[in-house]
């Protein structure tokens, strides 16, 4: 899992390498160069330790539709939030717990895309998981992770984008209660600003009547091109049609592989980044170095103040 500056890109499919160049404006001559300049930009910045492997540098020129300006301030951002967001990425490592919540099944990353160009399903199911054991911000840490190892590894994820599927079967009181509008909100600026993924759309299977309100609170904390992609679906049948039944898992009726193989390739997948995760520790921000106004939680996500108001002795 060490990078020592590698230069090797993946070459891409002829499906994807079409979409690369149709959307994102991907021009292969013209990638080493970028690759070059964020190198060298990040060389010079005090404040930031960030990783400067080629396959890692490219997925953000591709989520930035190789906008190198843009390309600067998500990688910025990226590794800034680290300090800003400690209750995702404190003891960020592969143990026993983030394996557990791994074996829950409560977050699924399917062996084939949409289609051969197309984005990657996800499914998540918060009921899977036992709110008595685990937090969800701890659930969400796990899912940082998973979505790291996308970075490097899933070009169809980072060219085409992901599709989310939100199983909320088994969701009880316990999991409500965990249920914060603030990690919510800080997840939102994560996804917008600091992470190169971009989702194609979001979908609610099995939601409860009350979910109707959950959903309200969660879209008014959304940009309005993000609020268009959420959908709530009260039967299966209507999510068809916008992914295939073929294109799930054998326990939703498809034939895209079975949860347990889902599970179990992650399983392998997260215990050989162990290394990679124990090194990501040492990369971030030091906000006392920055040049000009430090990136935190107050300016990342205007919070820090109503936290101040909230402190209770």
């Amino acid at each position: 899992m060490s990078e020592a500056n590698s230069n090797s890109i993946r070459s891409l499919s002829p499906e994807l390498a079409k979409k690369a160049h149709d959307e994102l404006g991907e021009v292969p001559e013209r990638i080493d160069e970028d690759i070059e300049t964020l190198r060298t930009w990040i060389s010079k910045q005090p404040h930031l330790k960030a990783r400067q492997d080629a396959q890692f540098l490219v997925a953000f020129l591709r989520g930035c539709k190789y906008s190198l300006e843009k390309t600067k301030l998500k990688l910025d951002n990226f590794y800034a939030m680290r300090g800003a967001v400690p209750e995702l990425y404190k003891n960020r490592i592969v143990g026993e717990k983030q394996l557990s919540i791994l074996d829950t099944g409560c977050l699924l990353r399917l062996p084939q895309p949409l289609q051969a160009d197309g984005p990657r399903i996800h499914i998540s199911r918060y009921g899977q998981y036992d709110s008595k054991k685990y937090s969800i911000a701890e659930v969400v840490q796990v899912n940082t992770m998973l979505g790291e190892i996308q970075i490097r590894e899933d070009d169809n994820a980072m060219i085409s984008g992901f599709v989310e599927i939100i199983d909320m079967k088994g969701i009880g009181a316990g999991h409500l209660f965990q249920f914060d509008a603030v990690l919510v909100k800080k997840l939102a600026v994560l996804g917008d600003k600091a992470y190169p993924y971009r989702p194609k759309g979001f979908h609610f299977v099995n939601a409860p009547s009350s979910a109707e309100k959950f959903m309200s609170i969660a879209k008014s904390l959304m940009s309005e091109k993000i609020r268009k992609r959420f959908h709530i679906h009260s039967k299966l049948d209507s999510l068809y049609k916008y992914v295939p039944k073929e294109c799930l898992p054998a326990e939703y009726g498809g034939s895209n592989g079975t949860i347990q193989d889902v599970v179990s390739t992650w399983r392998t997948k997260l215990l050989a980044y162990k290394p990679f995760f124990e090194e990501e520790a040492s990369y971030g921000t030091n906000e006392k170095l920055r040049r000009g106004k430090p990136v935190n939680a107050e300016s990342l996500f205007g919070i820090e103040g109503s936290f101040r108001k909230l402190d209770i002795d």
